[in-house]
């Protein structure tokens, strides 16, 4: 965000939408791109040919989950544009050409959140996508269509898919763009090279021959024939025909200068520090065990509204809060609790409200993970890293938990900690943390229903240190200390590389070539100098390139 810039809100609803028309007919829900030109989230640019920027990104992660949770009937969603010649063009490159370095890359990464969630609803909720590009379609707009399960084209002789970003901007394609063409796609090196390395793209049937998309089709018959492959790609689908959903209401919350307070979740800022204290609360009231209950809770059942809580405050504190580089992670209330919830969640996971809060769920969670800020947990007296919660702790780069003469802290797992929460990297935090290691991980899962203080929870692995309740401030403040006068850069490339170990998967490298390629390519002249591509783009001029290879 830049100097004096408003926070920006991630909350939205269909009724303040500027950009999308959201529309559903039986089992298809039809989200068409309609940028308004000068709806931008900030002044300076206007979004000239479906092009976006975060507000419209906002917008696209609101009407997924309202997908998601309004509409249990729908089961394809089918991504299109209401302009004419155009479906999307991507990234607003004058926006990109204003913004900061810490505002480009976090907008990247929040952008790839979003369409990796498109592809986690499609793996583990039965939602199908299907892209109908009935125009030019670029860059970021081509990376879109390239998060969903299938990609039709108008075969018009103009509409063409394209990754331009190389030759026109000195950037990569995208980030999630470049990956996805060759890890999901597996387009031939020497093609996408070619692919990557042209302005105009490719269309119709060598588009199609490319393996760039799925499927043409002729102008007059476009709409039909997409309309009939979404039916049947509802047809493969087991999401419920006649479910009520749950209304998404806005959330109840309490912003102030340094705090910002949710029933579950509460976050404190010490700015002198650069710390944000992260608390994430139990229940406080019995939570219901049968679906009817589940159901008639709504919106208020504990495990979504927590998702629902903590995603807005992660989301929050990343973009608005850059040079708060710490977040120290605490839990407060009864462990049983969480475990009781729990206890429901692996009970009911096949009813399709119960998977999409795990999805909302996993995918929260997983925003911890790929967050470039430092993660310390403190498990005190009170806390309640149990089952669910306890992967708020696990996600933490260091551990530490207080080893009192009496009533010391607990963690315990649960049944969920075993797969149910994978990172990006298709692992559970417990498979991470030990590498796989099948006997730390039975060792692990033979303690489910004990809880375990200090002593066992450090024998097995699972904290960083216990230190005693003498020495708990000054240890605790001085690692904080510590990480504080530590290189954000430095820090932010070994966090990454830690986190996610020996496993790649597309999405580890989406994010890893964010964190290392485009976060270096972003601060070079050949981009964002004086004279530098993304900056002379639209003024007639040529960029000046500095011609040494690094």
């Amino acid at each position: 965000m830049q100097p004096d810039s408003p926070e920006v809100d991630y909350q939205t609803d269909p009724s303040r939408y500027h950009h999308w028309k959201l529309s559903f007919e039986g089992p298809v829900a039809t989200l068409a791109m309609d940028v308004a030109e000068d709806a931008g989230l900030r002044a300076g640019y206007k979004l000239k040919l479906n092009s976006y920027d975060l507000g419209v990104d906002i917008e696209l992660h609101d009407a997924l989950q309202r997908i998601r949770f309004e509409h249990p009937e729908v089961r394809t969603v089918v991504i299109t544009s209401l302009k004419d010649r155009v479906f999307c063009s991507g990234a607003n490159i004058f926006m990109l050409g204003t913004s900061s370095h810490a505002w480009k890359v976090n907008f990247c990464k929040f952008t790839n959140e979003t369409r990796n969630g498109i592809e986690d609803s499609s793996r583990h909720s039965g939602l199908r996508f299907l892209a109908a590009v009935n125009g030019a379609c670029a860059g970021g707009g081509y990376e879109m269509a390239l998060a969903c399960d299938e990609i039709w084209l108008v075969d018009d002789r103009s509409s063409s898919v394209s990754l331009p970003e190389v030759p026109l901007l000195g950037v990569l394609p995208g980030t999630g763009g470049l990956t996805r063409i060759t890890d999901k796609r597996k387009v031939r090196h020497d093609r996408a090279d070619i692919f990557c390395t042209s302005v105009e793209g490719q269309r119709g049937q060598r588009a199609k021959d490319w393996k760039l998309v799925d499927q043409i089709a002729k102008p007059a018959k476009f709409a039909q024939t997409v309309r009939a492959r979404a039916l049947e790609l509802a047809a493969q689908s087991e999401r419920p025909a006649a479910a009520q959903g749950v209304r998404l209401t806005p959330l109840d919350r309490n912003v102030a200068a340094d705090t910002r307070e949710y029933r579950y979740v509460s976050v404190h800022i010490e700015r002198a520090r650069r710390v944000a204290h992260l608390t994430v609360k139990a229940p406080e009231s019995p939570q219901p065990t049968d679906i009817d209950g589940i159901l008639k809770a709504g919106v208020n059942w504990w495990p979504l509204r927590l998702a629902r809580e903590l995603d807005d405050a992660i989301l929050s504190l990343r973009t608005n809060e850059p040079e708060v580089g710490t977040w120290v992670l605490r839990s407060a209330g009864d462990a049983q609790a969480v475990l009781d919830c729990d206890a429901t969640l692996e009970a009911h996971e096949d009813h399709w409200l119960v998977r999409e809060t795990l999805g909302f769920l996993r995918r929260t969670l997983a925003r911890l993970d790929v967050s470039s800020r430092s993660l310390f947990a403190l498990i005190e007296k009170g806390s309640c890293f149990a089952g669910t919660l306890l992967e708020v702790a696990l996600a933490a780069d260091r551990s530490y938990m207080q080893l009192l003469d009496s009533d010391s802290p607990c963690v315990q797992v649960s049944v969920l900690n075993f797969g149910s929460y994978p990172m990006v990297n298709g692992k559970s935090r417990l498979a991470q943390r030990y590498y796989d290691d099948a006997g730390e991980i039975d060792a692990v899962r033979a303690t489910l229903g004990q809880a375990l203080g200090p002593e066992a929870a450090e024998q097995l692995g699972l904290i960083t240190a216990t230190p005693d309740d003498i020495d708990w401030d000054d240890e605790i403040r001085i690692a904080l200390e510590e990480r504080a006068v530590l290189s954000p850069d430095a820090l932010t490339g070994l966090e990454a590389n830690l986190r996610f170990g020996v496993t790649e998967t597309m999405e580890t490298r989406v994010f890893g070539r964010l964190s290392a390629w485009q976060n270096w390519i972003f601060i070079r002249p050949n981009a964002v100098g004086e004279k530098g591509a993304l900056k002379v783009y639209g003024k007639g001029e040529k960029a000046a390139f500095d011609f040494q290879r690094v």
